[in-house]
């Protein structure tokens, strides 16, 4: 199968001009990433013990963990596909489908909502173009979720940004944040 990308996503990272890549594995022998799985296995006291991080490998990789990649985890993992797309679909760390550059979570739990997380996550659609939540933008930039709790209630409204966190955002803060990514 296929996996497939939104027209509105950047082309370089996520396939030509009908959103199609054909899948090139990551755990090829002599890669940086099989190298790494190689590490990672003698850490384990079996392969299975080692997918988290073997897809966490993918993902750097290829930025999200499609069904081909979960079908090639399964291979040199020695698991079923099945059991591996359990474990993709159980943790939202792990993108399901190509996302922006720039991965952005605003927490929404009730403490962050009372102090205004709606409108951070506003002003994130609206500064990074992406429109609606889940989407990414036209450039292939960002991509905008909301999530349930970050951890820092005390500095509401925490945002992660792949694996940065900034804490205290507010609505007037969004164009700052986004210009310290460019």
């Amino acid at each position: 199968m296929t996996a497939t990308a939104a027209p509105s996503e950047s082309l370089s990272r996520h396939g030509n001009e009908h959103g199609h890549r054909p899948y090139e594995p990551v755990f090829v022998d002599g890669s940086p990433a099989r190298a790494e799985l190689d590490t990672l296995l003698t850490r384990y006291p079996n392969k299975m013990a080692a997918l988290l991080p073997a897809l966490w490998t993918v993902q750097h990789a290829r930025g999200w963990v499609s069904d081909e990649a979960m079908a090639e985890v399964s291979a040199v993992l020695d698991l079923t596909p099945a059991y591996v797309k359990g474990v993709v679909t159980f943790y939202t760390m792990y993108h399901q489908h190509p996302v922006g550059e720039h991965f952005i979570q605003v927490c929404t739990t009730t403490p962050c909502n009372v102090c205004g997380a709606e409108d951070v996550v506003n002003a994130f659609l609206e500064h990074t173009g992406c429109g609606e939540l889940g989407l990414t933008s036209p450039d292939g930039k960002y991509t905008v979720i909301e999530v349930e709790c970050l951890g820092a209630c005390g500095f509401a409204t925490p945002v992660q940004i792949n694996d940065q966190y900034v804490e205290s955002v507010t609505p007037e803060r969004v164009p700052e944040v986004l210009a310290a990514l460019r």
